[in-house]
């Protein structure tokens, strides 16, 4: 089979036996840092991917992905912008919400988000009734004034199912002795488990007449929030909504602003830690670099020859390129497939280490996340190995560089 005359003496050398056997050390050790850095970023990066989606899962399985909300106060035509909402191919669900704070008081007291939802319209735009740990999203019936308190809120509350709380809000009703807070008790019908402490430790749910009464909103909502097929398209879905409602101003927002600085942060993370790994590669690279040093002055009679011969300075670089590349390629391709069965497999390894030593990495009572999550995306891999391969690349040239400057002459006085 044809190959070009460099390709060919580039893989003739890697297959000759070197008279320098620290050579063949250092080859060797490239080829395992770059194996051992390209693992290390597949894993590492996959891992943070799988912490990522859980995250996004526990904190979107609460949060509609978008809510259109009045701006001067309630939104009174909300059953229209429901209607709106189910006729938009791109919406899977829309349900009315009353949103305020409150200060509940059990045997303790703790500030809350009090929500007030429909149960029948409810799981159209949340998880919360697939979240419940006791009682149902149904059992808020309207007039009875029930309540469904976080996991984390009922254990700081000092309550249980049965037991009452008073729910105490920001508004004011003037008596004879002055303004007073605006008070209701409930009684605690359910206690869901978001897995996330935003929802777990500050989240209580009533039924939806139940916090108009309590708001006095009459028949207003403070909004409409929006399930929808691609929640990345979630503010073009929330405002075309807005711009098909009646006379007024609106207010929207989706996920990504509401949790904006959450998902930056952990954009961010990955990012960093694909660059603090990255240096793994690089070291591998630099050793990459002196092995192909030393494999030039081990070969400058044989790299003289060629020249004399006529070979271009050109095609002598092409040599050593060829054969650092072979070396690095070989390297990311062994990288990535142990890289890849490394975190599709991970959860199985972590489970063996924890039998090996007989404990728990990450404890169930202390961690929301009591596993190792890990998503191998294709688009990370093929980024790891982009990187690793252009790192390579440029390990190569120096030393080619050496090899092309050198002076038939010289290298050939004292053969």
């Amino acid at each position: 089979m044809f190959q070009p005359l460099s390709v060919a003496i580039g893989l003739r050398y890697l297959r000759a036996k070197r008279r320098n056997g620290f050579i063949s050390f250092l080859s060797l050790a490239s080829i395992l840092g770059i194996i051992l850095g390209v693992v290390a970023l597949i894993t590492t990066i996959a891992v943070m991917s799988g912490f990522q989606q859980e995250l996004r899962e526990r904190i979107l399985g609460m949060v509609a992905h978008a809510t259109v909300s009045g701006v001067d106060g309630p939104l009174q035509d909300w059953p229209r912008a429901v209607e709106l909402a189910d006729e938009d191919p791109r919406v899977l669900g829309a349900a009315p919400y009353v949103e305020t704070e409150a200060l509940i008081q059990g045997r303790r007291r703790q500030g809350a988000l009090l929500r007030g939802v429909d149960p029948a319209l409810e799981p159209r735009v949340s998880q919360l009734a697939d979240k419940m740990r006791q009682g149902r999203l149904e059992d808020l019936r309207p007039g009875e004034y029930r309540i469904l308190l976080g996991v984390e809120l009922a254990m700081v509350l000092g309550v249980q199912v049965g037991d009452q709380v008073n729910v105490f809000i920001s508004q004011a009703t003037v008596t004879p002795l002055g303004a007073m807070p605006r008070a209701r008790r409930f009684t605690v019908a359910g206690i869901f488990e978001a897995g996330a402490q935003e929802y777990d430790l500050g989240l209580a749910v009533i039924h939806l007449q139940d916090a108009q009464a309590l708001t006095r909103m009459g028949e207003g909502v403070s909004g409409v929030r929006l399930r929808l097929d691609d929640l990345w398209d979630a503010w073009n879905v929330a405002r075309d909504l807005a711009d098909r409602l009646d006379d007024g101003f609106y207010r929207v927002r989706d996920w990504s602003r509401d949790h904006a600085n959450f998902f930056r942060a952990l954009k961010m993370e990955k990012t960093v830690m694909f660059i603090l790994l990255s240096l793994v590669i690089l070291i591998a690279a630099f050793n990459l670099v002196s092995s192909l040093v030393m494999l030039v002055q081990d070969k400058q009679s044989d790299i003289a020859i060629l020249r004399t011969l006529g070979m271009s300075p050109g095609a002598v670089m092409r040599v050593f390129v060829v054969q650092g590349l072979v070396v690095g390629v070989a390297g990311i391709a062994v990288g990535v497939a142990a890289g890849v069965a490394l975190a599709s497999n991970l959860s199985h390894v972590v489970a063996f280490v924890e039998d090996l030593f007989d404990t728990e990495l990450m404890p169930s009572d202390v961690y929301y996340i009591s596993g190792v999550p890990s998503v191998v995306n294709v688009s990370d891999v093929l980024m790891v190995a982009a990187v690793a391969f252009v790192m390579c690349l440029l390990a190569t040239l120096y030393p080619a560089w050496r090899a092309s400057r050198t002076d038939p002459a010289t290298a050939l006085r004292y053969e």
